[in-house]
């Protein structure tokens, strides 16, 4: 190992602790704040669910449908195949998943690129219809 490199842990680490790592790292937000954020023009939301729950359950109005695997790409502000709207290192992310387990990861890794202010929604898409909020089909 060289001079001066970090130590890491190198134990094995389930799925249920990695979860409670990375939502240390930030605040998760509730479905009726996100929805406000969202109207206020305050935060994006980031659809990560695959398309046949979009197909099954249906979609939230004004949110950008990303798969899973090209997140990363399309909301990277630096990268060549972004989406329009990563605007900036600032921009306020929630990512949804189906239930709120795969978008804590999700969210985690768009910290790794600087999105700082990504977040993830408690309870995931499936907690947004339960609240009764805006879904379309």
């Amino acid at each position: 190992m060289a001079e001066g490199a970090p130590v890491r842990d190198r134990r094995p680490v389930g799925v249920d602790e990695l979860l409670d790592r990375v939502r240390a790292g930030y605040t998760r937000v509730e479905a009726r704040e996100a929805y406000e954020a969202a109207r206020a023009g305050e935060a994006l939301l980031v659809d990560i669910r695959y398309a046949a729950l979009r197909d099954r359950d249906g979609l939230i109005p004004g949110a950008l449908v990303v798969e899973r695997n090209e997140l990363e790409w399309r909301l990277d502000p630096q990268g060549s195949h972004r989406a329009p709207e990563a605007t900036g290192h600032d921009l306020r992310i929630v990512v949804i998943c189906n239930e709120g387990y795969a978008s804590s990861l999700a969210a985690a890794s768009l910290h790794r690129l600087g999105l700082n202010r990504a977040t993830d929604l408690v309870g995931g898409f499936q907690a947004w219809r339960t609240a009764g909020l805006p879904v379309t089909y």
